[in-house]
């Protein structure tokens, strides 16, 4: 092959690249202004709006907070308590034991003075055999239920803890992660504010709590993480927590909410199926069929999106542990993506169809193959000597240098907006960790992504891997 065909490839790819990252920084440079608009707009309206004293009463509306457990007897008490001493009347807390293999279940029974009781359970449902179902002795502990069960995964415990509630809307959360004690205020709110339009879900912030003061489930200081892993982690959840979801929020475009801290309407959930068992990405899955269900039979609806920081949760530490969860992400996004590609440009589901889903296809997909086989592109190219410098450090720097921008600017806007981390210091490293990012944290994430992306495409068989935890006794 001679030079010039070469030299035609090249300039193709070029302008592959030039286009791609011109459309990227298009819609990161519209993210950040919704976002901002959207967080204005969320603060100002709440500012006029306290509703704790009615949401406190008995009347409030019914809520299930439903968190499976699996190993995790080192924290599951404090967790629970945690959960057990939040600010609303009317909510039960089930907690449901997934075939755990330690003594999470003792410890529950041991620490609460659980007792079996008898109840009806539907023999048609679909999931794991129930084998107990546990209340406790005393009415202080009356809005805990925990459920045991055989191991099923996540999904096959929070569609069982969704069947077995009574209650019209279900909180699906991390057993591990700590909710502040207003959370369900500010959630129940989201649901009763709009009514023009059904609110079918809410989802929120999630925070990062590795190396915070947490004594007795309850977070007693907040500080900046030690780990340098956990750190970049931080980073990483701002961007996207504080400006990204806010920003589809903003346009009601949402189309994942965190499987660590997401609340449902319980009619819609069961409706669609509840959480997809096939999938390990039950997160983003729900949300899809939700809003396909919501738009097929042409109801009004929404999803309301939280910026406070309500949920905090211990990321990991862990090189190893970190590149399984990325790759279990990046499956997950993958088999929704397929499974709902009718949707790709189908203006049958508007700014859905249009906005929402391509940008998932492009970025969250997309993005990280051309990042992973440009850069072999490269290497190839400079070796044959055609590759032409001027551009390619040209659109190297540019990338660079916005991408720290608008780190920065997430940065500077959690601060101004909600101002968690007050220490001068702690603004300095995060900055430090936005600068040197893309040649640490970033080139991991791609890899991890690549490495997911193999494994679903070449059928290779691969659940949800390690998820080991310190836990938050270790933080204090």
């Amino acid at each position: 092959m001679d030079s010039t065909v070469w030299s035609i490839i090249l300039e193709y790819i070029n302008m592959v690249f030039f286009m791609f990252t011109v459309v990227l920084f298009t819609m990161f440079s519209v993210m950040g202004y919704l976002s901002t608009r959207n967080s204005i707009h969320y603060r100002h309206k709440n500012s006029f709006n306290d509703l704790s004293k009615v949401m406190a009463s008995p009347l409030a509306p019914s809520i299930t907070i439903i968190a499976p457990a699996y190993n995790e007897g080192l924290t599951i008490v404090d967790n629970i308590r945690s959960l057990l001493s939040l600010r609303y009347v009317n909510y039960e807390v089930m907690v449901v034991n997934d075939g755990s293999k330690d003594d999470t279940l003792q410890k529950m029974i041991d620490a609460y003075d659980l007792e079996k009781i008898e109840r009806e359970i539907d023999p048609n449902w679909k999931s794991k055999p129930i084998r107990g179902i546990y209340k406790s002795k005393h009415r202080s502990f009356s809005k805990l239920t925990v459920i045991d069960k055989e191991n099923g995964g996540k999904s096959d415990a929070l569609n069982t803890g969704m069947f077995l509630s009574e209650n019209r809307y279900v909180g699906c959360i991390d057993v591990d992660c700590l909710l502040l004690p207003d959370a369900l205020l500010h959630v129940v709110k989201s649901f009763y504010r709009r009514s023009e339009k059904r609110v079918i879900a809410v989802g929120g912030v999630i925070r990062v709590a590795n190396s915070c003061i947490i004594e007795g489930g309850k977070l007693e200081e907040i500080r900046l993480p030690k780990n340098w892993l956990a750190r970049f982690q931080l980073l990483e959840y701002t961007r996207s927590f504080i400006l990204g979801r806010m920003a589809w929020g903003r346009i009601d475009s949402l189309l994942i909410i965190s499987g660590a801290f997401g609340f449902f309407d319980r009619e819609i959930a069961l409706a669609v199926g509840g959480y997809d068992t096939n999938t390990v990405g039950e997160d983003m899955e729900i949300v899809f069929r939700m809003r396909r269900y919501m738009h097929d039979r042409r109801e009004p609806y929404t999803i309301e999106y939280i910026p406070d920081p309500l949920c905090w949760t211990e990321v990991p530490e862990d090189l190893k542990i970190l590149v399984n969860q990325r790759d279990r992400w990046a499956r997950g996004n993958l088999e929704t993506l397929n499974t709902h590609k009718d949707m790709f440009f189908n203006s049958k589901y508007g700014r859905l169809g249009l906005l929402s889903y391509p940008y998932w296809f492009f970025y969250e997909w997309l993005a990280p193959l051309l990042e992973f086989f440009g850069f072999f592109t490269i290497i190839l190219f400079g070796y044959l000597g055609i590759l032409n410098w001027e551009f390619f450090v040209a659109i190297t720097a540019t990338v660079y240098l916005y991408s720290i921008m608008f780190s920065f600017y997430a940065i500077l806007w959690d601060v101004y907006s909600y101002n968690e981390y007050k220490k001068v210091k702690d603004i300095l490293i995060l900055m430090l960790c936005a600068i040197i990012e893309p040649f640490t944290f970033h080139p991991i994430v791609v890899w991890a992504a690549i490495r997911g992306n193999y494994k679903k495409l070449f059928k290779i068989k691969s659940g949800w891997g390690s998820q080991v935890r310190k836990g938050f006794a270790k933080a204090t």
